[in-house]
């Protein structure tokens, strides 16, 4: 491919336009760990846009385990595409269902309507690397399957489900007999002092606003985090992750237990 043409523009749109990525069930991947933790987790590869002519060993590994259409990207188109530090392959690939069934019902981080792609995916990360089960992302909020989340995750996107809702009602209909524990700089108790190791919604508000009016009064629980010096709170994935901090640092203590199917 030398053009733009018009399955470039297509790429090219899926990575600015949610609309688009949502019609087309699609998503662009880049970036070596992305691509290569989207397919070490069985995420469906569609297609492989790759420069002309010789390329790494990882990427020739990659290529021929991977079995979906592989298109030859002309360097300065691909580069449209790519992320800025790694040009060489990006994955077209599909997207997921949101289907809360997707997620054990364990310890589940609820973003309530996230504004900044950049803090769901460095939340996602958190949560995946402190032993969530998943990930809800609620109300109307940024998307989880932009660019700049996907790369701020790292590629802990493709190995934690993540899972977009509309509403609070379908969440907490699922979640039936797990706690629900919000989380605010005005909280009632502090975390540690709060026990997470039983099933439990997480709950993390908008970077602004903070959690909505039907999650607060869902929530049973609400904790803060103690801080001192001269910030009066913390950004909201930075408080995320210290909350997942604890509930790890409690569940270690508590020794193993079985998540809920």
């Amino acid at each position: 491919m030398s053009s733009r043409n018009a399955a470039f523009q297509q790429w090219q749109a899926l990575l600015t336009n949610r609309a688009k990525r949502q019609r087309a069930g699609e998503f662009l991947v880049q970036g070596v760990r992305p691509v290569t933790l989207a397919v070490e987790h069985g995420w469906t590869v569609r297609t492989l846009l790759r420069p002309p002519g010789e390329v790494s060993r990882w990427a020739r590994d990659l290529l021929a385990a991977v079995d979906a259409e592989q298109v030859e990207v002309a360097p300065e188109l691909l580069a449209e595409l790519a992320d800025k530090d790694s040009a060489e392959l990006v994955a077209v690939v599909a997207l997921p269902p949101d289907r809360l069934d997707r997620i054990p019902l364990d310890l589940v981080v609820v973003f309530d309507r996230p504004a900044t792609p950049g803090n769901i995916g460095t939340l996602v990360r958190s949560a995946d690397a402190f032993g969530a089960s998943g990930l809800v992302v609620t109300g109307h909020a940024a998307d989880p399957y932009d660019p700049r989340a996907v790369r701020a995750s790292t590629g802990s996107l493709f190995a934690l489900p993540v899972v977009r809702v509309p509403s609070h009602r379908e969440v907490l209909d699922w979640a039936a007999g797990a706690q629900v524990v919000g989380t605010d700089e005005d909280g009632t108790v502090d975390v540690a002092e709060h026990d997470l190791t039983g099933p439990t919604l997480l709950l993390v508000g908008n970077e602004t606003a903070g959690l909505s009016a039907a999650w607060r009064d869902a929530a049973g629980t609400t904790v803060r985090i103690p801080i001192s010096g001269a910030a009066s709170s913390l950004n909201a994935a930075a408080a995320g992750t210290v909350v997942l901090y604890e509930a790890a640092r409690q569940r270690r203590a508590a020794g193993p237990r079985t998540a809920r199917p």
